[in-house]
């Protein structure tokens, strides 16, 4: 006999192609395709007979009939310990299915959950804090010129400030700083044609020109850097107990006060990282996790779209524990956590967008048996 989902599914199908499907339930089956088109690693954690079924009714046409929407919620998958309870989440306007392949039955529903208060995600914030100490409200500024200082012309384009040189042989240095509030994001490209793309609670203090043997900046919170090649000119990125030397290259930084280690991405080219008497050089698609005793950890085998989910605007978890997840959620959406009981010890794996309220981040996270509530700015959570 089909499982519960299958039988859902086909049901689905069957008031889609009947006309008689409401658009909540046109959207319900194109979770169903896109928790399998997308995520085919999924497939494998479920009995091959429902394999069998499921792919002899995806086979069926209807899919090709969906018409897919930009910026849907994607499930979230939530693990134990020893990976043994692989649950599924479909999530719909407000109704969620956790289904556990090992019951093969629903194990709970949630039917429109509401909070009484919402908070919307954060955008495209940033302050410039120029080398006489006057402040630039980006988000504020108007595209164009916003400032001439030191032989080097600031540039704001929407979410994309650039130091262009307008003085030949400037030796004059001037040093700028750009600070993300929580709730913001932005980009820079620096005077060498160095991108930097900063998420919320960070800044880089930089120079409006690189005119020495290096190019250094320093950084606190989170940065992916893409590097312009010059070997003649290292560059460097300094946080508070580590720094990072390339020539040029693609990595992230993570270097948040309250994260316990610092972690350094590398996705192309080379990178050496220093820490007090110790380095190490990293491949790409490794990373090195500085720990507070001050020795590195030699991570491999990365998922890199996890590293940079942040940047391509999503929240992205492979394992992480409830408060990893909520002080990225804190960072982005400016609020307060408050934790009230028992940590839960569950892990989540999964993905959805930024550009979502919190609710509906929290409401996949209930499915779990946590309890939220807004309050303010403030989140509480409840075990």
């Amino acid at each position: 006999m089909s499982s519960p989902i299958i039988k859902e599914f086909l049901k689905l199908k069957e008031k889609y192609l009947n006309r008689t499907a409401t658009p909540a339930e046109i959207q319900l089956l194109e979770q169903y395709y896109e928790l399998f088109a997308d995520e085919p690693n999924m497939i494998d954690q479920l009995a091959e007979s429902e394999i069998e079924v499921l792919e002899n009714r995806l086979k069926d046409g209807i899919i090709n009939k969906i018409e897919l929407k930009e910026n849907k919620t994607v499930p979230f998958y939530k693990g134990t310990m020893m990976r043994a309870a692989a649950i599924l989440i479909f999530v719909l306007a407000g109704t969620y299915l956790l289904y556990n392949r090992y019951h093969k039955q629903p194990l709970q529903v949630a039917q429109n959950k509401s909070f009484k208060t919402d908070i919307a995600p954060g955008g495209n914030k940033a302050i410039l804090t120029l080398a006489n100490g006057s402040k630039l409200i980006l988000n504020n500024a108007k595209n164009g010129n916003i400032s001439t200082q030191a032989g080097t012309s600031i540039i704001k384009q929407d979410s994309l400030i650039s130091y262009k040189a307008i003085a030949a042989n400037s030796t004059e240095i001037s040093y700028n700083t750009i600070t993300i509030p929580k709730g913001g994001q932005y980009q820079l490209v620096l005077a060498d044609g160095t991108k930097v793309w900063l998420n919320a609670a960070s800044s880089l203090r930089f120079p409006t020109a690189f005119t020495g043997k290096n190019r250094t900046v320093e950084l606190t919170g989170e940065a992916y850097f893409e590097v312009a090649k010059n070997k003649d000119k290292p560059f460097n990125v300094k946080t508070a107990t580590q720094s990072v030397q390339v020539l040029g290259t693609h990595f992230n930084i993570n270097a948040y006060d309250n994260e316990a280690n610092i972690k350094t991405t590398l996705l192309e080219g080379s990178v050496k990282v220093y820490a007090a008497n110790t380095n190490v050089m990293i491949s790409p698609g490794q990373q090195s996790v500085l720990k507070s005793n001050g020795s590195f950890e030699i991570k491999r085998d990365l998922d890199m779209d996890e590293v940079v989910a942040w940047k391509n605007g999503t929240f992205q978890f492979n394992e992480a524990d409830i408060q990893t997840v909520m002080r990225q959620i804190s960072r982005w959406y400016d609020i307060d956590v408050e934790y009230k009981g028992k940590l839960p010890a569950d892990l989540y794996r999964g993905k959805i967008s930024r550009n979502v309220n919190v609710s509906q981040v929290l409401k996949i996270l209930e499915l779990s048996g946590i309890n939220f509530t807004i309050e303010g700015r403030k989140i509480i959570v409840r075990s």
